[in-house]
């Protein structure tokens, strides 16, 4: 199973102080000594993290596969294909969210998406839909002429989170008002939701990669779902780096994926 690195929160870090450090671009050779497959960045409309001079160095300079996540702003889509990454996934974006807050709705703006895979899809870049396990949304990725789906692990991980941690004593408050053995119940049934629809995905003609939420405590569980061909992770992997370095945190990454 492949792992794509997003390294988006590198650009978090030095946007707090608006220097020029830490340098994203710095990551790549990390990322591929690491044993990375590729490397994902976000370039948000807002560009709280990446910035648009990001993207292109990151393009021009990655000895990987660079998949970049946007929304269909009509901008955005105008300088994805300028610059050509290998991919784009295609994400719902909200200002006001912290970080995605959960699939594309394909039958929401379905003309403005199709547009954007057409235009994608005409530059010679592969796309990808970054949507909820559902098996409408699924077939509808297939209509679309998607490349790939990536399916939102969202859930899973707060569920996850909620029944293995002390998140639930915080301000984070998850699922509170569900028991241990229900807790349990619900997450046995995300895990078989993901893997039931990567295998109706696969069995239509897609490629599939997971992503969100992901970290060192939660991520074994999907990766043995074989449909599943990449998973992208980011803020787990970016955190445990502050005290791991970068290179260890992916290798330790990729050591739990394989056992997999």
């Amino acid at each position: 199973m492949k792992l794509g690195v997003n390294i988006d929160h590198i650009a978090t870090l030095r946007e707090a102080r608006q220097i020029n450090e830490p340098d994203p671009l710095q990551a790549i050779g990390i990322c591929k000594n690491a044993g990375a497959e590729q490397i994902t960045i976000h370039l948000r409309e807002d560009r709280r993290h990446i910035d648009d001079f990001d993207v292109r160095r990151i393009i021009e300079s990655s000895f990987l596969p660079v998949n970049v996540e946007c929304s269909i702003n009509e901008q955005i889509v105008e300088i994805l294909c300028k610059l050509k990454p290998h991919r784009v996934t295609i994400v719902p974006e909200n200002r006001e969210e912290v970080t995605t807050e959960g699939g594309l709705d394909l039958f929401k703006n379905s003309d403005r998406i199709k547009n954007a895979i057409d235009k994608f899809l005409e530059n010679d870049i592969l796309v990808s839909l970054f949507i909820d396990a559902e098996i409408s949304q699924i077939e509808e990725a297939k209509k679309l002429n998607a490349d790939m789906i990536e399916l939102h692990t969202g859930k899973y991980a707060n569920l996850s989170l909620a029944l293995n941690s002390n998140l639930n004593h915080t301000k984070h408050k998850l699922y509170t008002e569900f028991n241990r053995k229900e807790l349990s119940k619900m997450l046995e049934d995300e895990i078989k939701l993901i893997q039931d629809s990567s295998i109706f995905a696969k069995d239509i003609g897609l490629r599939i990669a997971a992503g969100h939420g992901l970290n060192y405590q939660n991520v074994l569980e999907i990766a043995k779902i074989k449909e599943i061909e990449e998973l992208n992770i980011g803020h787990s992997i970016i955190a445990n780096s502050i005290f791991l370095g970068l290179e260890r945190a992916i290798k330790d990454m990729k050591d739990l994926i394989s056992q997999s």
